[in-house]
């Protein structure tokens, strides 16, 4: 039982650790899928409206909460770091999970539960039988939760390890993610990303056999319709054969595409998602790293995602003279978790990124350019 119970804590311990921390390294991501599962609910539970929306509207600082929770409870568990209360948080929490995976699996109303973050998508149903596992080594755990004993170094490491988890999820959160897993991520060349893979699509048919009456899974299509009934398909990589990047375009205020032109030679996106937060933007320091960029023959090009009358109020106010451009909601918030934010591309490839938290100068734009 000893072994049984201290595998199942390394387990649980890496596992909880590892999904916490690609998490950590960027909560708003983690803070955006946890505002549709609130927006779910109150749809799903009308009655409980405010109560979510109350969530819903806090779901970024309960994403830096529960990363630096799942975490450092990973942590907890493989320095054996209080049990007797680290096992009843873990098996409250993968409760709370596991409800969360089934209700999306089950109702197909998220269609990836953010277990790993953007690091690595699992299905709803995946996500699930994962959580259902998991449950299996956890109950071991909490059964034998006060025969643990503890580590001598458990407490500075737990300490340790809290700590530094917070300070990445608060510095990732104020400026831009530690590691970035998204498509638009610093080296990644986006139009690239956007051609479909050249994957041949790996099919599993199900078929009755007429003779006893048997489900049979095949490969390959049964052509003798006398003894096989076809009764359904499924596509088995379905995501290797879509393009990574799906819905990036770039539009004028006519509808006139820019798509391509928006990777032609040196770009410095300007991105503003949202209008709540941007009186505390120094716009006048932006203004002049966009005129100092384009004197280099770096283009910006501003894109936003608001209503053509509440940008144009922000415009006008901060004095922004680049061309703007509309882009949709979901692609700027995937591209720039901050806002506003910067993105400096050549030839489509996304050369680095700063937040309006840490503006650079405009010869750190104007050289990195230049040797890329």
């Amino acid at each position: 039982m000893k072994f049984i119970a201290n595998l199942s804590r390394i387990l649980v311990g890496i596992e909880l650790a590892l999904s916490g921390f690609v998490k950590v390294v960027d909560p708003y991501g983690t803070g955006l899928k946890l505002q549709e599962y609130f927006e779910v609910f109150q749809k799903d539970v009308p009655a409980l409206n405010s109560f979510f929306q109350l969530f819903a509207d806090n779901a970024f600082i309960l994403s830096l909460i529960f990363c630096v929770a799942e975490t450092s409870l990973g942590i907890a568990l493989l320095v054996k770091f209080k049990l007797k209360w680290t096992a009843w948080a873990v098996i409250l929490m993968m409760l709370f999970f596991t409800f969360l995976t089934f209700y999306s699996a089950y109702f197909n109303k998220v269609t990836d539960c953010g277990c790993f973050g953007d690091f690595y998508k699992l299905k709803p149903w995946h996500s699930f039988y994962k959580d259902v596992i998991s449950m299996v080594f956890i109950t071991v755990i909490f059964i034998y939760r006060k025969n643990y004993g503890k580590y001598s170094f458990s407490n500075p490491v737990f300490l340790f390890g809290l700590l530094t988890a917070l300070s990445i999820g608060v510095y990732s959160m104020y400026y831009l993610p530690v590691l970035d897993f998204l498509p638009y991520a610093a080296g990644k060349n986006i139009p690239q990303q956007m051609v479909q893979p050249k994957v041949k699509p790996d099919i599993e048919y199900e078929f009755l056999d007429k003779t006893n009456n048997n489900a049979i899974h095949s490969k390959a299509y049964l052509m003798d319709t006398v003894r096989f009934k076809y009764v359904s398909s499924e596509i088995l990589n379905e995501d290797l054969l879509k393009a990574k990047i799906t819905d990036y375009s770039v539009t004028d205020t006519t509808g006139a595409d820019f798509t391509p032109y928006s990777f032609e030679g040196s770009k410095l996106f300007l991105v503003i998602k949202k209008a709540e937060g941007l009186e505390k933007v120094d716009f006048v320091k932006i203004n002049k790293i966009l005129k100092a960029a384009n004197d280099k023959g770096i283009e910006p090009m501003l894109l936003t995602s608001l209503p053509t009358d509440v940008f144009l109020k922000i415009y006008k106010e901060n004095k922004i003279t680049c061309r703007y451009f509309t882009t949709d909601e979901k692609v700027l918030k995937t591209m720039a978790r901050n806002n506003p934010c910067l993105v400096l591309l050549k030839n489509g490839t996304v050369l680095k990124k700063w937040p309006y938290t840490r503006l650079p100068n405009a010869n750190e734009i104007i050289e990195l350019n230049t040797n890329n």
